[in-house]
């Protein structure tokens, strides 16, 4: 009986050890916006430790991809189990992973000023993590990263906004050529593109003043090879991932300009699997964005 309690304490320390090493993921939070006019949701990784301590800490932005929410990293992407991973096994810092939903709104300020989410990310998302939870809100701390339409808009908010971010990991990022813009077709445009952009538009008609500020290609060519190194990028998109002529094209433009960034092209194709496989080094590399 005595080694049966013995064995019981053992097995009741290690799994409090255990659990002492993992995070904690708050889900679908609220955030009044007067900016949209709407509550926005949020779901928030704190990392292991966070409640025991005063300790401030690093904050990486982890933006979902199209028709997703502020629950795709979560309840698909195993960002939790990950992170936990990723950090305990000191690969990366304890971080703060913050998961909005932004509708399909691509990340950027509509064409017809009704969905602002661009500005409600820097005017109200950043300012309301800041003030509540215990964050480094030196630009130095914070990062971004994302799938897909998350992966186009983590570029968006490094690219438009270099005094905010110190990094930016772009995985599957929608990036489109303008090739690809205007022989879209008109169905694809109306429904992925018509929020942002216009619904309507055909062929070159849709490369729009507005289109231009939110093309990723664009404001590469656009902007300044010093404003663009002020963040360093980390770049990944599977070789039979329908976006990869994309993102080799924004490859392509960076080397012109001559900014330095880290560019992979893995076996996989647009789905979590890939996903899931890439935060580890998401998280490494923000992680090493963070120190000095």
């Amino acid at each position: 009986m005595k080694k049966h309690w013995i064995l019981l304490s053992l097995a009741l320390v290690l799994t409090a050890q255990a659990q002492a090493q993992n995070g904690m993921v708050k889900e679908s939070l609220r955030l009044k916006s007067a900016i949209l006019g709407t509550e926005v949701e949020y779901s928030i990784y704190l990392p292991a430790g966070y409640d025991q301590s005063n300790r401030r800490y690093p904050v990486l932005y982890l933006l979902h991809g199209y028709t997703d929410d502020e629950t795709g990293w979560t309840q698909f992407g195993e960002a939790q189990h990950i992170a936990d991973q990723t950090i305990a096994s000191g690969d990366a810092p304890a971080m703060l992973i913050v998961m909005p939903d932004a509708g399909v709104s691509w990340y950027v300020n509509s064409a017809d000023g009704k969905v602002r989410y661009e500005d409600f990310f820097v005017q109200e998302l950043i300012p309301h993590i800041d003030a509540s939870y215990r964050t480094r809100t030196a630009r130095e701390f914070r990062a971004v990263a994302g799938l897909s339409m998350g992966g186009h808009g983590s570029l968006i908010m490094a690219m438009k906004h270099p005094d905010l971010f110190v990094a930016a990991a772009p995985l599957s990022a929608g990036i489109f050529t303008e090739q690809e813009l205007t022989n879209m077709p008109d169905d694809d445009w109306n429904h992925v593109f018509g929020p942002p952009y216009g619904a309507g538009l055909k062929g070159p008609e849709r490369l729009t003043a507005h289109m231009a500020q939110n093309w990723i290609l664009k404001i590469v060519e656009n902007t300044g090879a010093e404003a663009l190194k002020r963040v360093r990028y980390y770049i990944d998109c599977g070789d039979g991932d329908f976006l990869i002529k994309g993102n080799m094209a924004l490859h392509a433009l960076l080397i012109d300009k001559g900014v330095p960034h880290e560019f992979r092209v893995r076996d996989g194709e647009h789905n979590w699997p890939y996903w899931r496989s890439a935060l580890p080094e998401v998280l490494k590399f923000v992680g090493e964005s963070f120190h000095r």
